[in-house]
């Protein structure tokens, strides 16, 4: 236990943040505690000043996620009633609405609400062994962790429905082409490229980092002219706050 979570290693360095999905055993499956462990920690990251970036990764050899945790889902007394306790917090809104730079580190099976956790973040760096999909429609249900909309949007809505509707996984080099991850590494090469990354994020300024990040979301949707009206604005607050 770190920090006072058991499903989710939590700890701040040097203005990074690192959250390490942790029951190794159940290939870090997402249940209700790491739900309401990850609501928690997601709330520290956005609220605290000294943090400038934050990395995701999954303790073990075999996922960073494989998805829902089965054994609590299917003995709920029905999947929409599983559904509906899960989105008593809403992990995922809160996930969007932090302006900090955020990295997945991806291993293994990322799977399910792994994959939906991944697309969450602004960067993913992903190693060479790693799989990916969102298998909900073999389980006769659809990804509803936001995973219809912003796998979408990341790799466009061919591609996206292709994996949903076959539940197929693909593989690291397979998802770099589409634009799902943004590296494909050696596992060994994971970590040590991922930090560098971070660090070199955190030598800019925050108000610039956060600055950035809401110019491109919110801009993201919007006709180009207005766009650039979104970048203009939010660029003189950045400037003013320096």
């Amino acid at each position: 236990m770190v920090n006072g979570f058991e499903s989710i290693l939590f700890e701040k360095r040097d203005g990074i943040s690192y959250v390490t999905l942790n029951r190794p055993e159940y290939l870090n499956a997402f249940n209700l505690q790491m739900r309401d462990e990850l609501y928690q920690i997601l709330k520290a990251i956005k609220d605290d000043s000294d943090i400038k970036v934050a990395i995701f990764s999954g303790t073990g050899e075999k996922a960073f996620c494989a998805g829902a945790d089965l054994h609590e889902f299917l003995t709920a007394s029905s999947p929409i009633v599983a559904r509906e306790v899960r989105r008593e917090r809403d992990v995922w809104e809160l996930f969007l609405s932090v302006t900090k730079p955020m990295l997945a580190v991806l291993h293994g099976f990322v799977l399910g609400s792994g994959l939906e956790i991944a697309l969450c973040c602004d960067i993913r760096i992903a190693s060479r062994d790693a799989q990916f999909g969102l298998p909900e429609t073999t389980l006769g249900i659809i990804p509803a962790a936001g995973g219809t909309q912003t796998l979408s949007r990341l790799i466009g809505k061919a591609n996206a429905m292709e994996m949903i509707f076959t539940g197929r996984l693909i593989g690291a080099e397979e998802a770099l082409k589409l634009g799902l991850v943004n590296q494909a590494v050696p596992r060994q090469r994971l970590l040590p490229v991922s930090e560098e990354l971070a660090r070199r994020i955190t030598s800019y300024k925050a108000q610039a980092l956060c600055g950035a990040k809401k110019a491109v979301i919110r801009g993201f949707d919007q006709p180009l002219e207005q766009g650039l009206e979104t970048e203009q604005r939010i660029g003189l607050i950045a400037a003013i706050s320096k």
